[in-house]
């Protein structure tokens, strides 16, 4: 099932530069690359909801001329997840990047404090271990210094689900920090319920951290175009 554009969206504190390294390796992939900055992770609206962020995904898959991937990073695997429920017909497949999708009806991303309206980077505490592994201290610098506080409205945004057609469209669980096995005991055991249902989930591996797509983004890319070639 091939599709014509892969457009990607990052996760939190990240704008559309993040797949720079990404979106280079695939541009001559034959599918071209759409890198999203969403609304309140880029553009300076600090007002932004989740249901802006959504209606920018789709605006993204509605300009495609034929079918798109769509891969989602982290918090923005359920943003994807939202956008094939909302075009079941114009979503060719979902990637998901070291994540899940949220279930109907829970918080969008509500893991951190908010300060004056908006969810900081938190540092590093919180990723130790295998999810900032492979990221050296100049890196982790560029991206405290790139982090972009995510507003409110997004992160305690409600996610909506309405169209059981999503179950239909073939996922590829990206594993980073955690390993395929791990992804396909978390998916058997009922803890994503949403990929439970889907009809069509496969795992594929990369030796990275939580972020692949600056540690390991032609890895990554090789990935995402045999996703989109199908």
């Amino acid at each position: 099932m091939t599709a014509e554009q892969i457009v990607l969206l990052g996760g939190l504190w990240l704008d559309g530069s993040a797949w720079t390294g990404v979106a280079a390796e695939l541009e001559n992939s034959g599918h071209p690359p759409v890198p999203v900055t969403l609304p309140g992770q880029g553009d300076g609206n600090r007002s932004a909801r989740l249901a802006d962020q959504q209606t920018a995904v789709l605006a993204a898959v509605d300009a495609g001329r034929g079918r798109s991937v769509v891969v989602g990073h982290s918090a923005a695997c359920t943003l994807a997840w939202m956008a094939a429920d909302a075009r079941t017909g114009r979503v060719a497949k979902v990637v998901l990047i070291g994540g899940f999708p949220s279930d109907d009806g829970q918080p969008y991303a509500d893991f951190f404090e908010i300060t004056d309206g908006v969810m900081p980077f938190p540092g590093w505490d919180p990723f130790e271990g295998a999810d900032a592994a492979d990221l050296d201290e100049q890196a982790r610098r560029a991206f405290e210094a790139a982090a972009i506080p995510v507003p409110v409205g997004v992160a305690r945004g409600v996610v909506r689900l309405t169209d059981e057609r999503r179950f239909d469209i073939p996922v590829v669980v990206v594993c980073p920090e955690f390993t395929p096995e791990q992804a396909r005991e978390w998916i058997a055991t009922g803890d994503v319920p949403e990929l439970a249902r889907a009809k069509h989930v496969d795992l594929v591996d990369i030796d990275s951290g939580h972020w692949p797509m600056v540690t390991r983004p032609v890895e990554l890319a090789r990935i995402l175009a045999a996703a989109a070639r199908g």
